[in-house]
This record gives structure tokens, C-alpha cells and sequence, in this order.
């Protein structure tokens, strides 16, 4: 893996790492039993800033498409997401998401001709495994309908993933923009279900204000844009392997911070599910070409060949005249 490679897996990984932290924040700061609500206070507010921040708006079929992301990405992710992190522990919920490789091969092959390999398969196993065995494991009652928020939630983001990296971004818009975009489709799609499904807004404590703001500019704003930003130089499947690391994460905040047991049969299924997450980034290997052949009149001299020089295209962020690379 070569050193641009590895940037781009490291700043991706910082994604799902911060996601991790979603359910000890859900748990530890917010309002209880408001999952729609919080899942409002989480896209809303950042898709707006970053709105403000980039001052781009969709053109033409990127309004649909825009539709569509945001709703995959984010109006149906969060409050499934946080149905879950209600009614399961948070190292349980975490760690049921990251069956989203299995998702993302399938969705990979049909929209994006990515032919599932046997590594990918056999990861995407092995990742479920380590699911099943922090699943089996975890404390806390078996609940059906958190575990199924969980799946879908999963089901969800797995589709969004594969849908962005299908379409891709406009001409000159960059990760930041698009993300804007998606949070605020996202956050307007969860808002009347919230007020029909959950009443009027809680009073908020200076404590719950706290939590919504990490959610939405660190946990959301910032961790979306570099998410995003990898779907854009990543295959899906490599992004979607980074997944593990947030049940990681949130197992090991649940144990520290929150006293969570993890039995020994846990630790095994992390490792194993943190292993899949390295092996999800290997790079694929490339077929070899044959060299081609110089015409007979020039069998006197050596063949020459030239190399290609993969160029990124720089896109402009409009923000602050500055541009980033997509």
C-alpha cells in the first residue's frame, strides 16, 4: 500500500471511528426515547452549515440524485440508527452494522460491475462472524426490534455507499458540498416524521446541547466529508470494510467509560472483525497485460513504452478560494 493509499484509508477510517462514539453520546447526553429527533439534530443543523460554508446548490438531475443519497445516507440511516443505539447496548448495535460489507458486494456487483472475489466473500464472512459473536455475547436482553433497526440501518447506508460511488459528484463540486447536500435532504425528510411521531421538541439541558453539537459538526459535518471524500478514491467495498472500526470503537467506549463487560468470546469477534477491516484494504490485483509486439520493420529496436500518470482531478470546495482534492 502505497503512502497516498494509506492517507486516504487512515483520514476514511477516522469516519466509522467517530461513528463509534454515537452511541455512548446517544445514551450519555441526549433526551431519552427521541431517536427521530435527535436524528434531525444531527443531520439538520450540519447540512445547513455546510450549505452556508460552500454556498453550492444542486443542478439539474443532482436534485433527485441529491434526493435519493440523502435519503439512503442519512433520512433513513439515522433514525433507524439511533432506534438501535436506544434499545441495544452500544457495543451490540455497533457491531451488527458491520455487516454492511455483505450489503455493499452484492449492491457492488449489480450497480457497479464490481465482482464480488473470493477474498471479498470470505472478509465479508468473517466480519459477520465476529458479529455473531459479539451479538451472542453482549450484555443486555435480546431485543428484536432493536436488532432489526440495526440490519436496516446498515441495509441503508450499505445502498448509499454504492449509489455515491455510482454517480459520483458535478463537475467542480467537492466532497463538502455534496455533503451538505445529503444532510440537509436527510434532515428535512426526518423533521415531520419527528414532530407526527414524537410531539413537539424536548426542553434541552445544556448537557443535551452539548451532545447535539459534537454530533453534528464532529460526528456528522466533518466525519461525513471524509467519508464521502474516500468513496470518491476508494473502491465501495475497501470504504465499506472501515465499518468494523466503529463497533470497535464503541465496545471498547462501552467498556471503559460505561463499564460494559466484554467477554473473552467478544474480544475474539473484534479481532476478527478488525482483522476483516485489514484485509478489506488491500488493493486488488490487477491483470497483467502481455507487452505488445513491434511491427517486423522495427524488430531492430527496442521497444519503447510510456507510462501513465494517473491524474485526480481538482475540484473546487468554493470555500474560502481554497480547492480540494477529490
Amino acid at each position: 500500500m502505497n503512502r497516498s493509499r494509506l492517507t486516504t484509508v487512515a483520514l476514511t477510517a477516522l469516519a466509522p471511528a467517530s461513528w463509534g462514539s454515537t452511541y455512548f453520546v446517544t445514551t450519555q447526553f441526549l433526551p431519552a426515547d427521541r431517536p427521530l429527533f435527535t436524528g434531525m439534530m444531527r443531520a439538520l443543523p450540519a447540512g445547513l452549515a455546510l450549505l452556508a460554508l460552500t454556498r453550492r446548490l444542486p443542478r439539474g438531475a443532482w436534485w433527485w440524485k441529491s434526493a435519493v443519497l440523502g435519503a439512503l445516507n442519512i433520512g433513513a440511516f439515522f433514525p433507524l440508527l439511533f432506534l438501535s443505539a436506544y434499545r441495544l447496548p452500544g457495543g451490540m448495535a455497533a457491531v451488527i452494522g458491520s455487516v454492511g460489507p455483505l450489503w455493499v458486494a452484492g449492491l457492488a456487483a449489480v450497480f457497479l460491475g464490481e465482482k464480488p472475489t473470493a477474498r471479498t466473500l470470505l472478509t465479508g464472512i468473517a466480519a459477520a462472524l465476529g458479529v455473531s459473536l459479539v451479538v451472542l455475547q453482549a450484555a443486555g436482553a435480546f431485543d428484536a426490534i432493536g436488532v432489526i433497526a440495526a440490519l436496516g440501518s446498515s441495509a441503508s447506508m450499505s445502498a448509499g455507499t454504492v449509489f455515491t460511488k455510482r454517480w459520483g459528484r458535478p463537475e467542480g463540486v467537492g466532497p463538502l458540498a455534496l455533503t451538505g447536500w445529503q444532510l440537509t435532504v436527510g434532515g428535512l425528510l426526518i423533521a415531520p416524521v419527528a414532530f407526527f411521531a414524537e410531539g413537539a421538541p424536548p426542553a434541552l439541558d445544556g448537557r443535551n446541547l452539548a451532545g447535539y453539537a459534537y454530533l453534528a459538526l464532529v460526528n456528522t459535518a466533518v466525519a461525513y466529508w471524509l467519508w464521502f471524500r474516500g468513496i470518491g478514491r476508494m473502491t465501495a467495498t475497501s470504504v465499506t470494510f472501515l465499518g468494523p472500526l466503529s463497533p470497535i470503537t464503541a465496545a471498547v467506549i462501552g467498556w471503559v467509560a460505561l463499564g460494559q463487560s466484554l467477554a473473552w468470546v467478544q474480544l475474539l469477534g473484534m479481532a476478527i472483525a478488525f482483522g476483516a477491516t485489514l484485509a478489506g484494504q488491500a488493493a486488488p490485483k490487477k491483470p497483467t497485460q502481455a507487452a505488445p509486439k513491434e511491427p517486423t520493420a522495427a524488430a531492430g529496436r527496442a521497444p519503447s513504452f510510456s507510462s501513465a500518470k494517473d491524474n485526480e482531478l481538482e475540484l473546487s470546495m468554493d470555500v474560502m478560494g481554497s480547492a480540494v482534492r477529490r
